[in-house]
């Protein structure tokens, strides 16, 4: 496992031996402290110093500091790590990124690049990150979707041995750079249209350099392989290319799969129970977000690009047969009145598939066609099942994300909806559980080697929330509303929100950022 940070030597006084004349740049007392471990909260202080906790510990006389931040009556613990989101693709052209999604929920590091979109050159992008500022820390994939498409284009074959040469020194670049690992989007073309040989082949230089392989499956569904064919291909790129496994946003899509979460789970824990490395990653909602072309329109259909699919689209000796297969997409999804539209044009957003038909008197398929040819449209698409989705947040190797993107509420409320609903609401989880899972096991498990706890020496990035009001706003209908509750949020020991206050600062840090390369 690759360490993203150096290693680091700690000057800092112990929990039992900190000096009683200690001062601190920032002291938090009052409130209880849950330490990522997944350790019950303890009623103790910390203090902080520069960008590290300096003390974890009870309170005692002499220990002061230039601030003092009372949490009685909130909650403290790691500030959260989000594994998967979109952030990279939505910052800003210029000027700071603020993450005000992401900070607002209590994240005080997000990684991005996931689906095999990460930017072909991590050197180029983390320099990009620092250049331009960011208010959380920033992890980056290298993107294997993105690299395929830098070599051979939108090209529905099996690469020649130089454009794998070249896709490897790609991979190869891009971890010297700092990069967590290699993504993929096997669901997604260009990455639909690389076999499981390619695949390994890239993973295998990822794992040279100590990198994580992060994949969205191929088939979360039943759309070709299926899901547990397409867990049992992940797990086999992980264990041929001796790459440590992670699985985003696992769930089990569209009724013909529902109830194999079961199947799943035994699958990954048959695979640890050897020893092999294999986690994943969930956000908690019953719907996805994609678009409509993803969702509805086969991947051969895609090869050449978009111009090429929206050809095919419109040939009439192909016509016939893309409709029958969008249909029986369709199907598995639950139907046009499961997809709702959230993106593209403001006449059909709001709506579902189904009543943005009826408005325009035509079916489905030919309204879901309409809309790809008119540039296409984000969804959020209800086809999952509860029961499946409890079952794998439960297990100890899931842990939270938001695979935050514009048109659901995932990007603005992931962790208070997971906090509110499944902690408070149905106890599902404890809290200390879903602070584990939100921070130390994201830590842990990408090897970020000083975050994600709240122990002495670590970065000081951490959460202070009120446990009665921390939860989400954001809903399907307006997915763009700030969540509620933070009371405090610290990155590098710099406040971002400040009794419930968000500032306009940037104390984020590019993750693993090697020297800066030129910009292209």
């Amino acid at each position: 496992m690759k360490y993203l940070c150096l290693l680091f030597w700690v000057t800092f006084a112990s929990v039992s031996g900190a000096a009683a004349e200690d001062k601190f740049d920032y002291l938090i007392t009052g409130g209880l402290v849950f330490d990522g471990t997944g350790s019950k909260g303890q009623r103790i202080v910390i203090g902080i110093t520069d960008d590290r906790i300096a003390y974890v510990g009870a309170a005692k006389a002499g220990l002061t500091a230039a601030k003092h931040i009372n949490a009685s009556g909130l909650i403290v613990s790691p500030g959260f790590i989000d594994p998967h989101t979109h952030a990279y693709q939505e910052r800003p052209s210029e000027g700071p990124d603020t993450l005000h999604s992401y900070v607002t929920q209590g994240i005080t590091t997000v990684f991005s690049g996931n689906d095999g979109g990460g930017p072909a050159s991590s050197a180029v992008a983390l320099a990009r990150i620092d250049k331009q500022g960011s208010a959380a820390n920033f992890g980056l994939f290298v993107g294997h979707g993105a690299i395929r498409r830098q070599v051979m284009a939108m090209d529905d074959r099996p690469p020649t041995a130089d454009e794998l040469s070249q896709m490897k020194q790609w991979v190869a670049e891009a971890m010297r750079a700092g990069a967590l690992g290699l993504s993929s989007g096997l669901f997604y073309a260009p990455g639909s249209f690389a076999n499981i040989d390619e695949v390994i082949a890239l993973a295998k230089v990822a794992a040279e350099h100590g990198g994580i392989y992060e994949s969205h499956l191929r088939d979360e569904s039943n759309y070709s392989i299926g899901v547990i064919g397409a867990v049992a291909e992940a797990i086999e790129i992980g264990e041929r290319a001796g790459i440590p496994v992670h699985i985003a946003h696992i769930k089990a899509l569209g009724v013909d799969v529902w109830g194999q979460s079961n199947a799943i789970v035994k699958l990954v824990e048959d695979a640890r129970a050897t020893g092999q490395q294999v986690t994943a990653d969930q956000y908690p909602w019953l719907a996805s977000g994609t678009r409509i072309s993803n969702a509805l329109v086969p991947r051969r259909a895609m090869a050449g690009g978009t111009d090429a699919m929206k050809d095919r689209l419109q040939d009439p000796a192909q016509l016939p047969q893309l409709k029958a297969e969008m249909t029986e997409n369709m199907r598995r999804r639950g139907g046009a009145s499961s997809i709702l539209l959230t993106g593209g044009k403001q006449h059909w957003r709001g709506l579902t598939l189904e009543q943005y038909a009826g408005k325009i008197s035509k079916g489905p398929i030919d309204t879901a066609i309409e809309i790809v040819m008119d540039g296409d449209a984000g969804i959020a698409s209800f086809n999952m099942n509860e029961q499946d989705v409890r079952n794998f947040m439960t297990r100890p190797w899931v842990m939270t994300s938001s695979d935050g993107g514009d048109g659901h509420p995932r990007k603005y409320a992931s962790f208070p909806q997971k906090y509110r609903r499944y902690v408070v609401q149905e106890q599902t989880l404890s809290l200390s559980d879903f602070i584990h899972k939100s921070s130390g096991l994201t830590a842990k498990t990408f090897g970020l080697e000083d975050r994600g706890f709240l122990q002495s020496g670590m970065k000081a990035d951490i959460l202070i929330f009120d446990p009665l009001t921390f939860g989400p706003v954001a809903t399907y209908e307006s997915p763009a509303q700030t969540s509620i509750g933070v009371a405090f949020l610290l990155v590098n020991g710099q406040p971002v929100i400040w009794q419930g206050d968000t500032l306009s600062v940037t104390p984020g840090k590019a993750l693993g950022m090697a020297a800066p390369a030129k910009d292209q």
